[in-house]
């Protein structure tokens, strides 16, 4: 008798374990129309409005190949999310601006976004990571 407790208790636990278990997926970002190879592409991704373009969740610096690049942000669980691209040509790590705050380097968000009169806004940049491998192709 003692056993078969064991054994009831072993498989509700493993059952429950499952069934909490969240998702995950993958997202690819692929990034063209850079108007050169120098520097670096720093590719952020953001789990929610509150540190959009702020404090990254996941994030990559990369080489450029033809004027464009690619990464892969994987195992992201469900949810809400927004990347932040900008073509850190200096290798200073930030994207440079002018006396206006302007930016000197290219930039743009997820879904193309790129904002007007101000930065990128989370509302037109996120997209949202359920059930499948997601894409995002961005162009500068």
């Amino acid at each position: 008798m003692h056993i078969l407790k064991i054994i009831i208790v072993t498989i509700t636990v493993s059952l429950f374990t499952t069934s909490v278990e969240q998702s995950t997926q993958d997202i690819e970002v692929n990034i063209t129309g850079l108007s050169n190879n120098e520097g670096k592409m720093v590719i952020a991704l953001f789990d929610n409005e509150s540190v959009f373009l702020k404090t990254e969740y996941k994030s990559y610096s990369v080489d450029i190949r033809n004027k464009s690049c690619r990464v892969v942000f994987e195992n992201v669980p469900e949810g809400t999310y927004a990347i932040s691209t900008f073509h850190d040509e200096n290798e200073n790590g930030k994207l440079d601006t002018n006396a206006l705050g302007i930016p000197n380097e290219a930039y743009r968000s997820s879904n193309n976004e790129k904002g007007s009169f101000g930065p990128p806004r989370w509302k037109k940049a996120k997209f949202e990571v359920k059930g499948e491998k997601v894409i995002q192709n961005i162009k500068l």
